[in-house]
């Protein structure tokens, strides 16, 4: 939102600086993006008198001008048809920047006469479009009484500052200048002016009624709509006054009646449109628009318009998009002798969709789907008439008045102490009774002490008593708010980090040193699929899906992981191996989410080498890939147990669970073959689900401790193998945990070597073979004590599972 200081000063009479005014805006909420000086670009530019005006010698259409500058007398080569002696005009000095075209001004010789300096058009100052003629200063009030060698920008009213705000999407009040100035008024930084709204008395009956053809679920489109027929008006350029606010702003001067419309939206934050009466066929009629039906706008585009558009409407058609755009058929031109206008109210939300839809940005569109003020309508066709009638010309009509003001009016109570509560700071309850009413509120006393607010016609966004706080705040000034350290809860500075977010941070370290490339999914996927892999509860639908086929919440993350690898494979990238860490869902409970690190391996390990045999994957690598990311999360491996009881999507002859007592730490195995038929996948393909929430946290992480200091063992470790043949479904895992359990002072690890099923080993039986490393760490050991500690590790094999010695 841009405005000049002197269109401000229009509306609010105070004599503070621009830099005051800069100030408060942004502590009361207004924040000011920028404060710019137009004056700057245009210094070099004065007031210069036309002494004598001759034919150049040497071409029909220049001229040889001697000017008088102030700074004494010069020559210049003019071409403007409208340059004559005795005029005052814009001169720039040689070496002076043309900001219209980009050049430095230099001395030339045009047609063998000497030429320094030149007299300016608008175009070549940045103040309009008009290049056929150089600026008559006659045109400007106050401009032929100006000293020759005055600044030009003083004489053109370009002197005064342009401020630009942010304007958030509630404050639709403050897109206009009025509410602005309203605001600072409030704020104590001067008064705000009255308006004058006297209406203006109807000459006539309009020949141009307006009837609304809105179905029962559209009655919002437009809940009023106010007319008016002006017959009998000049529209020919606006004054300069006009112009250069618009100008000031952004806006393109176009005709009088187009303007006065443009400066109620700037001025009022009050839309407007007119249209040329002699065009429009029959009446108007307000209704939505027809699937393809077109309109051909006055931006000098044509719109395809679909069901549910609010549009404006005579027999021949449609001939505007209310509360967006009017249409080239109607519009005014030079010609044009009577106009109906247009003031109304359209629904936000319908003209926001609107504009989206056919990607038109209109200074209407910005502040209907802002909302405007309903209690305006009325006042500002009244306003906006009598400048017509000013400017252009002409008789009025009676009103149109098409439907009535919507309700508005709602009642809020405030208790005052909730100023400071909410807000921070205390303020009287007089003096937040005084704020709001200056805001436009009407504030009554409840008697227990609260105040009941009516907030404005022009604030629908004050809601409730957070708002009402707010605005106090605001107005009372957000620098008031005292600021307040946080508490100091301990004496040591808390880590960034959490131990599990670090936790997390090394998993994802641990699995891409181990050759996994990371990848990042959807947290979303079919419903359908997400029942075959766990989905338990119909909450972890979504209502508002991103895509058709994104409506539920992932259960696990090894679906998109598959459909991934699945792509790679079609793409020629066979052997892939991806991994994720990141949230699945059980339920819609604040404890119903864990993270989890989920990889994939297919096809063969290792790809193509000369040093390396490549095998097919199996649940054997993703096992490995689990107990490196449960080492890197900091749970204690050793101590992990192996139960063949993984969920189903799963081989059930081929996956596992990790556990730690009761609590599954992760799955691991190779893929269900009918889950990669579900996800169009070939295998084979194995998996792991590491849930990082179950890994129980260590004391040492709790305390946030050092990592423990490395100990190395001076003396050879000793490795001694033994073979055992237990039942066939006894676990390997049985077993190297009996052996390491058996002396945990000397055994540093027990690692499976063998299985051997065949001769010599009874039918339902097995061989397991397994090497066992002692690491002594103060002597080295004994033949005895390595026969010791070879007898009890027996001795704890045959107890815990059963089996024997092979001889």
């Amino acid at each position: 939102m841009k405005f000049t200081l002197s269109w401000l000063m229009q509306h609010l009479d105070t004599d503070a600086e621009p830099d005051a005014i800069a100030d408060m805006l942004t502590a009361i909420g207004l924040e000011v993006e920028g404060v710019e000086n137009r004056a700057a670009e245009l210094t070099a530019f004065t007031v210069a008198f036309v002494k004598s005006c001759e034919a150049h010698p040497n071409a029909d259409k220049l001229k040889v001008c001697v000017v008088e500058t102030g700074a004494g007398e010069v020559q210049v080569v003019c071409g403007a048809p409208n340059a004559r002696a005795g005029m005052k005009g814009v001169f720039a000095p040689v070496g002076t920047h043309i900001p219209g075209t980009g050049l430095d001004l230099k001395a030339a010789k045009i047609r063998g006469v000497d030429s320094s300096g030149m007299l300016c058009s608008e175009r070549e100052l940045n103040l309009s479009d008009e290049h056929t003629g150089i600026i008559d200063l006659e045109s400007f009030e106050g401009g032929l009484d100006a000293p020759v060698g005055t600044p030009f920008a003083t004489v053109a009213g370009l002197d005064d500052p342009l401020i630009e705000i942010a304007l958030t999407p509630d404050r639709g009040d403050c897109a206009g200048i009025r509410g602005i100035a309203r605001d600072l008024a409030a704020a104590g930084l001067g008064r705000l002016k009255p308006l004058d709204a006297t209406p203006v008395p109807g000459r006539f009956v309009s020949p141009i009624g307006v009837d609304f053809d809105l179905p029962d679920d559209a009655q919002n489109a437009c809940p009023l709509f106010v007319g008016r027929l002006i017959r009998g008006v000049r529209n020919g350029p606006s004054p300069h006054w006009l112009q250069e606010r618009l100008i000031s702003v952004g806006l393109r001067p176009i005709s009088a009646l187009v303007d006065i419309t443009n400066f109620f939206t700037v001025d009022r934050n009050r839309p407007l449109h007119v249209f040329d009466a002699d065009k429009v066929a029959g009446g108007l009629v307000v209704r939505l628009s027809r699937s393809g039906e077109r309109l051909a706008a006055l931006n000098d585009k044509s719109y395809v318009l679909d069901d549910g558009m609010t549009v404006i409407a005579d027999d021949a058609g449609a001939q505007a998009l209310g509360g967006v755009i009017g249409g080239e058929p109607t519009g005014c031109k030079e010609a044009t002798t009577a106009v109906f206008v247009e003031c109304a109210l359209f629904d936000p939300v319908r003209t926001a969709a609107t504009g989206r839809k056919l990607q038109i940005d209109s200074d209407a569109r910005y502040r209907f789907e802002r909302g405007v003020d309903p209690e305006a309508v009325v006042d500002g066709m009244e306003q906006a008439t009598r400048m017509i009638l000013d400017l252009c010309g002409g008789e009025a009509s009676e009103l149109v008045v098409t439907g009535a003001v919507p309700p508005w009016r709602r009642r809020l109570a405030l208790r005052p102490e909730r100023v400071e509560t909410l807000g921070g700071v205390a303020v009287p309850a007089d003096r937040q009774a005084e704020i709001l009413a200056v805001l436009g509120c009407e504030v009554t006393s409840a008697g227990d002490g609260r105040l009941e607010v009516e907030p404005p016609s022009w604030r629908p966004d004050v809601e409730g008593e957070a708002d009402l706080v707010e605005e106090v705040l605001r107005i009372h000034g957000f620098d008031a708010i005292p600021a307040e350290p946080l508490p100091r809860l301990s004496t040591l500075t808390r880590p960034a980090v959490s131990s599990r977010q670090r936790a997390a941070g090394l998993v994802r370290r641990t699995l891409a040193a181990r050759g996994l490339s990371e990848a990042v999914t959807w947290s979303f996927m079919p419903s359908d699929l997400a029942a075959r892999f766990g989905l338990q509860t119909a909450d972890l639908k979504l209502i508002n899906p991103i895509a058709s086929d994104l409506d539920a919440m992932r259960p696990s993350i090894l679906p998109n992981l598959i459909q991934a690898a699945g792509r790679n494979a079609a793409r020629g990238f066979g052997d892939a191996a991806l991994f994720e860490v990141g949230p699945t869902y059980r339920d819609v409970t604040p404890t119903g989410q864990n993270l989890v690190a989920a990889g994939v391996r297919h096809g063969r390990t290792g790809g193509r080498h000369w040093a390396a045999e490549p095998r097919p994957v199996d649940a054997y690598d993703a096992k490995a890939d689990a107990v490196a990311a449960l080492a890197a999360a900091g749970a204690p491996v050793d101590k992990l147990q192996v139960t063949a009881d993984a969920p189903d999507w799963y081989h059930p002859g081929r996956s596992g669970c990790l556990r730690l007592g009761p609590t599954v730490l992760a799955h691991f195995g190779e893929v269900h073959p009918a889950e990669l038929t579900e996800l169009d996948a070939d295998g084979p393909m194995a998996a792991f689900e590491v849930i990082l929430d179950a890994v129980p946290e260590s004391k040492a992480a709790k305390a946030g401790a050092a990592r423990p200091p490395l100990s190395l063992s001076p003396f050879q470790p000793v490795a001694r193998d033994f073979a055992f043949v237990v039942d066939e479904g006894v676990a390997a895992d049985r077993v190297t945990r009996a052996a390491r359990g058996s002396d945990k002072a000397l055994i540093a690890d027990v690692r499976v070597f063998d299985v051997y099923r065949g001769s010599g080993v009874p039918d339902g039986k097995k061989s397991l073979a397994i090497t066992v490393t002692l690491q002594p760490t103060e002597s080295t050991l004994t033949d005895d004590q390595i026969d010791a500690v070879g007898q009890r590790v027996v001795a704890a094999v045959v107890k815990h599972t059963g089996g024997t010695l092979r001889a």
